[in-house]
């Protein structure tokens, strides 16, 4: 398994483009197709806010099929919370796609990121997607996820090449994501393409399962989107004989599709907005999944916790008591808490630390930290990044 150079159209029969339509106010790239030459298996995993956006809705009725051959998406616009137009509109979007991809709509998944409550400029979606299918090409890529991009500062893409039955098979991803970020999903929006021969089952078993403890496991700042999705296509070009049971070929097409999610998500949670660090939070013996999960993802959203960390002060009696409220059951008398490789606290007492070697871990581009409340023999982790002074310049103007 090897990370290459490329984006979304490395796998075999993919091509991509990505337009600027006047959506945006800043004359970005704001429209992105990625299609599938032929008929691809598909599989999704959706955002469980009850708010959700038009054009995610649709593409929860069209992936039931089980199979698609084109994703459009649209920046600068959530197409959310605008009633019964919204619903027509992405409609529209699919019919227009489909008719000059010489496909079925129901065959074309579409979503829509941005601002909600704001309805589409249907004459320049129209145009971005007339002019985006005339431009598709297996160079597109790049073009396609400029284009799916809000206030992310940096793209987001990885393709991994491994060999499956005798067959070079690619996996690549891109995503967005950098605010308004949480599971479950975490605030985002992932396109995943394949040329492995797979089997719709197996490719919905292996996105949702990977999905849990990568996508899942990012926080920027605990809100969650109406609008996240990740959706991936598998088209079958690699020509492998077929993924058809969960034996070590899909092991390996497993393996090869987590190491693609946790690369974005990683890069989501670097990029989050105003961040100046990727945070990696870890708590080890828990009682259960459940308690790990908690301990971890109230950490991770913890203002006092991720400001700290801004501002390199290892006050790590806002990491406990962000455990303390999470609602996992733990002795806090037994509680061990590390800033790196150094323990800052030890059975929920204060230690002696070297306060300047603290901040120097602090200061790194990365950071981990790991809390032990030696209670049992589960473990969980999730990626966040701090808080700065630009997180909330960012949103308070969010639509101007």
């Amino acid at each position: 398994m090897n990370i290459i150079e490329g984006g979304i159209t490395a796998p075999k029969g993919f091509k991509a483009a990505g337009v600027a339509c006047g959506i945006k106010k800043n004359n970005k790239k704001d429209l992105a197709i990625v299609c599938s030459n032929d008929t691809a298996v598909a599989a999704g995993v959706f955002t469980t806010n009850r708010v959700k956006g038009h054009s995610l809705q649709l593409t929860m009725e069209h992936i039931k099929t089980g199979y698609a051959r084109a994703i459009v998406v649209n920046s600068g616009n959530a197409n959310a919370c605008v009633g019964e137009q919204g619903y027509t509109d992405a409609k529209e979007m699919t019919s227009l796609a489909a008719q000059l991809l010489q496909c079925k709509p129901e065959e074309v998944l579409v979503n829509s990121t941005g601002v909600i409550g704001m309805q589409l400029n249907m004459p320049s979606v129209r145009s971005g997607i007339r002019n985006a299918v005339a431009v598709l090409s297996t160079e597109g890529g790049h073009d396609a996820e400029e284009a799916i991009m809000t206030t992310d500062l940096v793209p987001k893409e990885i393709v991994v090449e491994l060999e499956i039955q005798g067959e070079t098979v690619r996996i690549a991803g891109m995503a967005k994501g950098s605010g308004m970020i949480h599971p479950n999903m975490a605030t985002m929006i992932g396109i995943i393409t394949t040329d492995a021969n797979i089997s719709r089952g197996l490719l919905d078993k292996a996105l949702k399962d990977v999905v849990k403890h990568t996508f899942n496991r990012v926080s920027v700042d605990g809100d969650t989107s109406v609008c996240d999705m990740v959706l991936m296509l598998a088209n079958g070009e690699a020509d492998n004989s077929g993924i058809v049971k969960e034996d070590f070929e899909y092991s390996k097409f497993r393996d090869a599709l987590e190491l693609v999610c946790t690369s974005l998500a990683r890069m989501i949670a670097k990029d989050g907005e105003g961040a100046t660090k990727l945070v990696e939070i870890i708590a080890e013996g828990a009682l259960d999944e459940e308690d790990a999960y908690k301990i971890v993802c109230a950490i991770a959203k913890s203002p006092l916790v991720k400001t700290a960390i801004f501002g390199h002060d290892a006050n790590w009696g806002r990491i406990i008591t962000a455990a303390g409220y999470s609602g996992a059951e733990f002795d806090p008398n037994l509680v061990d808490i590390y800033i790196g490789d150094l323990m800052v606290c030890r059975n929920g007492t204060a230690l002696n630390f070297d306060e300047n070697a603290a901040k120097k871990i602090l200061s790194a581009n990365e950071v981990k930290i790991k809390i032990n409340i030696k209670r049992g023999n589960y473990s969980d982790r999730m990626w966040t990044c701090d808080f700065s002074y630009d997180y909330v310049k960012i949103n308070g103007s969010y639509r101007s």
